[in-house]
Formats: C-alpha cells, structure tokens, sequence
C-alpha cells in the first residue's frame, strides 16, 4: 500500500493538468472537453501557467531527495515499520494541503511534503521485503512494490477521468496512505532490524510469524544474529566503501537507479495523446492514460511472476534491449511525422512495447536489487544513498525534458534516450550479477569473494546444513554458489 500511495503522487500531475492549465495556457479545446460544472470549477480555481506547472509536477521529487535522505537513518533508529508509519501519516498532510489551498506556494508545498514521503517509503519498504521475504519469493514480493506503484499511478488516471476538480482527486488520493498505515501498524517489524537491536526474543516471534507456524526457523535465525555480530565488528566507515563487497554493489544499484530515470519514460508519456491520436485510434487524452497505466500493471505484474524464475538480470537485459528499440522506432515516427509522412500503427506499437519493456524489468528491478545487494552493516545508509539517486534523477530528468526537447526535437530526444537504454543493456550484460535464489548472505559473500578466493561459508537454510567452499571467479550471470 506504501507503493500505491507513492504511485499516487507521481500520477497526479497528469489528470490534475488540465484543470490546473486549462485558463491560463490559451488552451479552449481543453475546456471544450470539459463539462459545463468543470469549467465553472477551472476559472474560479487555482490556475497555473506552463512555468509554474513544470515546477508543481518535479517538486515531488525534490521532497524525495530529502525524504531518502532522511529514510536511511530513521530505519536503522526507529526501525523499517515505524518509519512506514511515519510516512504515511506524512502523506496525509500533503494531500489535504493540495486539496483545501488556493495558494501556488501551498500547493508545492503540499507536493514537496508528499514528495518526503515518496522518498521515506522507498528507503524502507525495499529493505524491509528483502529482509522478510525467503529467498525463493523475494524477488516476487520486490517485485509487488513496483506493481503496486504503478497501480497507484493508474488509479489516479481512473479517478482523474470520474471527477471534476483536481481537489477531489486529491482528496481521493488521501485513501491509500490511511490504508498504508493501518496495514503497517498490524504488520512485523523486520526480523533483521529486530536482531541488530538487540531483541531476539521479538525476532523469533517475527520470522516465525512470516516462515509459518510450523517452519523451523533456528537456521535462519542464527544466520542472522552471526551476519549482525559480523557488522557490528567491522562497522563501516566511510574508507570501507571502497571494499568490493559495498562498492561493487553500490555502482551497480546508482546505475540502475539512474538509468530507470533516465530510460526515456518522461518523454514516451509527454507524447502520448499525440501517437494515441495519429494511430487513429480516436481515445481521448485521459483514456489513452488509463489504457498505458493498465498496460503498465499488467506488464509489471507479468515480472513479478518471472523475476524469480527467469531472474533480473535477464529481464534487465530483456527490458533494456526491447526499450532501445522501441525508443528508436519512435525517434524515426517523429523524424518521419516532421517531413508530412505517417506511419500507421507502427508508434502505438512501439509506445506500447516501450512501456512493457520498462516494466518488465527496468522499472520493478532496481528497486529489487536495491533491496538484497548491500551488506548488512550499511544497508541503511546504501539504500538511502541509492533512493536519493533516483529521485535526484528524477527532478532533473522531469525539469530538463522541455528544454532539451525543444533544443533536440521529439526524434533528437527519443534517439538520445535510446543511447541511454544502449548504455544500460551493455552495463547490465557486463557488470550485473543474478540473484534470484539467494540468501543476502550469499549475495553479500559473492560481492565479497568475486575479486579474490578467501574461504566462506555458505548456509544451506533448504537442507539445515552448513557446508565450506572455495570459490572461483564468477562472472556477471553466473551462479553466486558455483565453487
């Protein structure tokens, strides 16, 4: 439910722009669309010009920044639950300051503080699933986090086309996070942060409760209190973050933040209603909306069901390539469209398969990994560092799109973006690892033994056993428990 109150404020922007530009952007065809009461509610509103606009649908980000910022040390304090809770009732705050101002400050204020919460939930929602998720379903449960957001980003285009006033919608968008946190405050704080303080007796009754009543959870157990004494030995410092085994992990999950934003999404939904409009298809603006954000979950949930199957990489490597395609495709519609030719179906085509590309894997993925690759004794810090990656990106990719677009053109920009997606598929060939299927301890013993051959141990929590390998060197895609 974090990730479908988080979905909410990156969808709200859209289905709000209309009533929020319609007066002030010499647009009468958007209130023609309009009904009678609709425009009514537009001239006597709040109304933005195109500037102001720009900076109402990034601002979001800006809080995120500061809400990751924020997350990684009240997770390792209060903990992944309080910290969810928290975020909740912050989101709450936001959205009744959107519904109830008349005033542009206010009103980014609002988005900011909403923003804040974007920002703590994505800190500790990963980390608190991959802790709380076995290994053979955590890729799944990673993988909820992104259909769920993407769920959020369409309910707000649904709602978006049942009311009349970006007011309600907001109002409407206060539901998700008043469920978030009654959801939370009846769940399990993580068993690992339950460890790491200290509280044994509590971690027990927490991993039994997500193992089953009749799952014997002792190995797994122990496993965690010696990955916590381990930490706490070797607390790191900020020299240690050159040690492979943290900043081999680190690269690779900023650069898979990074390229998520900068995969060339602000730029296919920009255009959208354009290509939706050419094809012939004759939906309107908000429907075509809604049919990507279905296509969206759809496509999303389609990767949790394969992450643990077919792996990430693979659908990294999956994603990335059909994304250049598509991107590229559509770089050659619009260079085409500008000489007074069409091309049919050809971009509704390439839209479509652009949005399932990203999330199959580009979308859902990096967030799953951000959760499983660090260490356990800077967990914390990594995945805050890594959720302010991404929303930095964000701001930056939502605020400069206009510029460049107008700097480049439509084809200059989706050809730019598919160098982007280029980049990502040879990053990912030859630097990302597979970790579907395994223990955090064995993903972190990977990271730590892939440079050298120091003895380590590998914990068979299937067979309750414990058995010493040597390891050789493991290439990207490899198995992390091959000797």
């Amino acid at each position: 439910m974090g990730a479908l109150a988080l979905g909410c404020v990156i969808g709200y922007s859209s289905p709000a722009g209309p009533y929020l530009l319609a007066h002030t952007t010499a647009t009468p065809q958007l209130l023609t669309n309009l009904t009678d009461d609709s425009q009514t509610q537009v001239r006597e509103r709040l109304q933005l010009n195109q500037e102001e606009y720009n900076w109402f649908s990034s601002s979001p980000n800006l809080g995120a920044v500061c809400g990751g910022l924020l997350g990684g040390p009240a997770i390792n304090s209060v903990g992944r639950r309080a910290t969810m809770m928290t975020s909740a009732v912050i989101f709450v705050c936001g959205w009744l300051m959107i519904a109830f101002t008349n005033n542009l400050g206010v009103l980014v204020c609002g988005r900011v503080v909403t923003g804040v919460s974007m920002g703590l939930t994505s800190t500790a929602a990963p980390p608190y699933i991959g802790e709380l998720a076995s290994p053979d379903i955590r890729g799944t449960l990673g993988g909820g986090f992104q259909v769920m957001l993407t769920t959020g980003i369409l309910f707000t285009f649904v709602v978006g086309e049942v009311v009349s006033s970006w007011r309600w919608l907001a109002a409407w968008c206060v539901v998700p996070p008043t469920l978030y946190f009654i959801l939370v405050f009846f769940a399990k704080e993580s068993p690992t942060f339950l460890v790491a303080k200290g509280r044994h007796k509590e971690a027990a009754e927490s991993l039994q409760y997500f193992r089953g009543q009749h799952y014997n959870i002792q190995p797994e157990l122990d496993m965690m209190r010696k990955t916590q004494d381990e930490a706490k030995e070797t607390k790191a410092s900020l020299k240690d973050f050159g040690a492979s085994n943290i900043l081999k992990p680190l690269i690779i999950s900023l650069a898979l933040m990074v390229f998520q934003q900068f995969s060339g999404v602000p730029a296919v939904i920009f255009n959208m209603s354009t290509v939706f409009k050419e094809s012939g298809s004759g939906l309107s603006e908000g429907v075509s909306a809604v049919v990507v954000g279905v296509v969206q979950v759809v496509a999303t949930g389609s990767a949790t069901l394969l992450m643990d199957r077919a792996g990430r990489r693979t659908l990294l490597l999956l994603s990335a390539s059909l994304m250049t395609v598509s991107i590229v495709s559509l770089g050659i519609y619009f260079y085409v469209r500008e000489a007074g030719a069409t091309m049919g179906w050809l971009p509704l085509i390439s839209l479509i398969v652009f949005i399932t590309a990203f999330s199959l894997g580009f979308g859902p993925v990096p967030w799953v990994m951000m959760g499983e690759v660090f260490p356990g004794g800077v967990r914390e810090v990594t995945a805050c560092l890594a959720a302010a990656i991404n929303w930095t990106s964000a701001f930056i990719i939502t605020l400069i799109f206009l510029p460049i677009r107008n700097t480049l053109g439509d084809y200059g920009v989706y050809w730019l973006f598919g160098v982007v997606n280029l980049c990502a598929l040879l990053f990912t060939f030859l630097v990302v690892p597979e970790t579907k299927g395994k223990t955090l301890q064995e993903i972190t013993a990977y990271f730590r033994n892939s440079s050298n051959s120091t003895r380590f141990f590998v914990r068979n929590l299937d067979n309750r056993r414990t058995r010493e390998v040597t390891p050789a060197p493991v290439w990207p895609g490899a198995d992390c428990r091959r000797a």
